[in-house]
């Protein structure tokens, strides 16, 4: 689970856009992309190893990568 206080400040890195939490991934709605908490405390912002959205749903919001 990601640190509230950081949640509050991170944002989308493609549209600058709120972002949410769920499951192992924090999620941009406006770009459709889900971004893998890694080691549950850490947020992989990369945009280019962002999962598509209904990936992320497909898979219970759960993936197997590490840090």
């Amino acid at each position: 689970m990601i640190n509230k206080q950081l949640l509050s400040i991170l944002a989308c890195p493609r549209c600058k856009g709120r972002i949410e939490e769920k499951g192992m991934f924090l999620l941009c709605r406006k770009c459709r992309l889900a971004y893998t908490v890694l080691g549950g405390t850490v947020p992989n912002m990369i945009i280019e190893e962002a999962w598509p959205l209904g990936k992320a749903e497909k898979s219970g919001f759960k993936h197997d990568a590490k840090l």
